[in-house]
């Protein structure tokens, strides 16, 4: 294998037109995939069927009592923003004057088209006259603690629109996208509108944040985008600075850089002929991953030209050598990434499935780039200089004394090969006691508007997010059947049970709350005194359903997992006493609950199924079973390192952190198949197997070093990003690369010596 992947590649560098002919040809089909990735399709497209399906012209039978909801529209507590207002006068003359001037203020602001608060709740008395909750200024105190209790006493505003306390408010704001101008103004703007009219009367003390879908989307993008812009910048930025400073050449470093720059460039436009384009993995995670993958094995091979360049061969022969001593190993790793990043394609997610795809496409655009460009590069007026400041590399200087790590392992391989597996074994424990979790707050900045406005209605409201129970039952029900009621009882109470789950609302908490007495089945005919607007909100005879809606708090999915799943045997354990009813979870929280939990899962899966694979095929092309089994120990020591990290510092398995993992087991693989491809090759060059290994760390240390050394640092600086996600990924990273080079230079080695079959 190695003959023959030695005769391809020199074929190829020998020729540096040939390399030169297909950098370009790939280029050009990665442009027409930022440009026209259709364009194929239109060319190889030789007719269209377009499947024209004619209209049903059956009149629709409506059923009855539709016509009188047709035009009645719920009340949805859905709405662009969200802003808390907070204050122990509420429900107090100039406190009741300063909420309502600040409702009015934001009501007449042009890019606001409406604002929804309690004060809008239809009135629940028999006659339908309006009766505002709030009442005016100029009303006594008895009258306003009349309405406190009111409010506290109406199942559609306590818990939904006011707190259990009624010191804080909220006011559901929805923008006129025409008229706003700035991403300020949907966060900073309403809160400035507030307070300055709040300021006008200063005995009233009313705090005021703003948090909703859009306030948190628009954080998160403008957070995601700054930091990613900034701290890529810096990080690029400090790995050319380490790679100067360790190369002593500024030519080895641009030759270098081009390698996974044009690896990245290539994989990001052929991923568009897929339309994967939108993928958020591939958007963030894919280029990282290809970015650092093509760095380390260009690492590898620029510092074995640069050897030979120094002890005299001309640019073409070094290149030639180089490809020749690196190439089979960056192929390898190349190979066994794709094949464990390949393992993706069995998850249950579209979007992970398409990540493992691209993860194989973009691993081998990287390879194909390293073995091209660089011995092409080196060929030319850029190669003259690339073995410049070899003599005086920080790294080869101190090789000799790095080695005498090496040593020391080595007189000791028995305890260092009992310790790199116990370790690994104990840490690998540890690390299987992760567990899945997501929250909304983890994409916001530390400290961040949105972000503290969502711990506050928490607190206040019992979550931001609203979910909810769809009961359905079929024709055999009647619309007016005390068996209804009946059901949706069995559901409240199957919801308070739980407390994470935060004020449940229903019909037949609405029909008790109405005058009259009896047991609320048998007063179900009195849904139709309630206002259509609220009934509609949680009754649709004519669809034959009914929902229960409740607050879920940003605790993350862990927590709700459990609640969940007990809701679920719930409706199990109802539908078996009510056969004619079924039941079902809806809402963005039940959504993550069943999506993203499986989509951390199926990452965390894929990373065991990946390393399993990797050890199969290093078995392989290695021919050993030893070496495959002794290849596990450094591949997986990294990843349970940061693993343990998380448990320790009480984070949990998140997607930030899977992908993290993901990218840190391929350079993790890397450095490990460098090692055992360099230890093989010295073995033909004769002597003992710790000869071998010693030689074998003179040929590819300075490489792992300076790979490790340069991309730790490219990832502690993005430790100062406010992003939590960002914060997260680069810890990562920097510990996993770190323990990887541990294990490559420890555990390796003493693994080698102790378990590698004698020559």
């Amino acid at each position: 294998m190695s003959q023959t992947f030695n005769r391809a590649t020199g074929w190829i560098v020998r020729r540096p037109w040939l390399a030169l002919l297909m950098i370009l040809i790939i280029s050009s089909f990665a442009i027409i995939g930022y440009k026209a990735p259709r364009i194929f399709d239109n060319l190889f497209e030789v007719f269209n069927k377009v499947a024209e399906q004619e209209l049903d012209q059956t009149p629709v039978i409506e059923p009855p009592g539709s016509q009188e909801y047709r035009n009645v529209r719920s009340i949805d507590l859905n709405s662009h923003a969200v802003m808390l207002v907070q204050s122990d006068s509420i429900f107090s003359p100039e406190g009741a004057n300063c909420l309502r001037a600040v409702v009015e203020k934001l009501d007449n602001t042009d890019y606001i088209s409406d604002v929804f608060w309690m004060d809008e709740v239809p009135p629940m008395n028999a006659f339908g006259l309006p009766e505002p909750l709030l009442p005016r200024g100029d009303a006594s105190e008895k009258r306003f603690e009349m309405a406190k209790r009111k409010g506290l006493n109406h199942p559609f505003i306590v818990g939904q629109l006011m707190s259990a306390d009624a010191e804080s408010v909220l006011l559901l704001v929805n923008f006129n996208w025409i008229y706003l101008k700035e991403n300020r103004d949907c966060i900073e703007g309403l809160r400035e509108i507030a307070e300055s009219t709040a300021a006008k009367f200063p005995g009233v003390e009313m705090k005021f944040s703003v948090t909703g879908r859009v306030p948190i989307e628009l954080t998160a993008l403008e957070s995601h985008e700054s930091n990613q812009f900034i701290y890529q910048l810096v990080a690029y930025s400090m790995i050319a600075i380490m790679s100067i400073i360790l190369f002593r050449g500024v030519s080895a470093v641009v030759v270098v850089a081009m390698a996974p720059a044009l690896g990245v460039f290539w994989t990001l436009g052929f991923i568009r002929y897929f339309e994967f384009q939108f993928n958020p993995f591939n958007d963030v995670v894919l280029p990282i991953l290809v970015s650092l993958v093509g760095f380390t094995d260009g690492v590898h091979l620029m510092v074995q030209i640069r050897r030979n360049r120094a002890g005299g061969m001309t640019p073409l022969e070094a290149a030639e050598s180089g490809v020749n001593q690196v190439g089979l190993a960056c192929f390898l790793t190349s190979l066994t990434t794709a094949i464990g990043f390949g393992s993706l394609w069995l998850a249950h997610q579209d979007l992970v499935r398409e990540f493992g795809a691209c993860c194989v496409i973009g691993v081998f655009c990287s390879f194909i780039a390293v073995i091209t460009t660089i011995p092409l590069a080196c060929s030319t007026w850029l190669g003259k200089r690339v073995h410049v400041g070899h003599e005086k590399s920080l790294i080869d200087q101190n090789l000799n004394r790095i080695g005498s790590i090496i040593d020391y392992v080595l007189e000791r391989k028995t305890t260092f090969s009992l310790i790199g597996l116990a370790t690994t074994a104990i840490l690998l424990s540890v690390s299987l006691t992760l567990r899945p979790d997501e929250k909304q707050s983890n994409a916001l900045p530390v400290g961040s508007e949105s972000s503290v406005a969502l711990a506050e209605m928490d607190k206040a409201m019992g979550g931001l997010e609203q979910s909810r129970v769809e009961i359905s039952w079929n024709s055999e029900v009647q619309p007016d059947s005390p068996e209804i009621v009946d059901v949706i009882g069995k559901v409240d109470e199957l919801l308070e049970q739980e407390p994470l789950i935060g004020h449940p609302v229903s019909i037949r908490k609405i029909i008790a709350a109405l005058p009259g007495q009896g047991d609320v089945s048998g007063r179900m005919s009195m849904v139709e005194l309630l206002p259509p607007s609220i009934k509609r909100s949680f009754y649709s005879p004519e669809e034959s359903s009914a929902q229960i809606r409740f607050r879920v708090q940003d605790l993350g999915i862990a927590r709700y997992g459990p609640v969940f799943e007990r809701i679920l045997a719930g409706f199990d354990s109802i539908r078996a006493e009510h056969s004619n009813f079924d039941f079902e979870l809806q809402g963005n929280a039940v959504w993550r609950w069943k999506n993203l939990y499986q989509i951390v899962v199926d990452l965390a899966a894929s990373l065991g199924v990946a390393s399993l694979i990797i050890f199969c095929v290093l078995a392989v092309v290695y021919r050993s079973l030893r070496i495959g089994l002794i290849s596990i120990v450094p591949n997986i020591f990294p990843l349970t390192v940061a693993g343990a990290f998380l448990v320790a510092t009480g984070q949990a398995l998140e997607i930030v952190t899977v992908c993290a993992f993901t990218v840190c087991l391929g350079i993790a693989v890397d450095d490990t198949i460098h090692f055992l491809t360099r230890f093989y090759e010295e073995r033909k060059n004769g002597g003992g197997d710790e000869v071998v290994i010693r030689r074998a760390f003179t040929g590819v240390g300075t490489a792992l070093i300076i790979t490790t050394v340069v991309l730790v640092s490219g990832f502690m600086t993005v430790l100062f990003s406010d992003s939590r996600d960002h914060h997260t990924f680069a810890s990562m990273g920097a510990i996993t690369i770190s323990a990887a080079l541990f294990g490559d230079l420890v555990f390796l080695p003493a693994l080698l010596a102790k378990f590698a079959k004698k020559k």
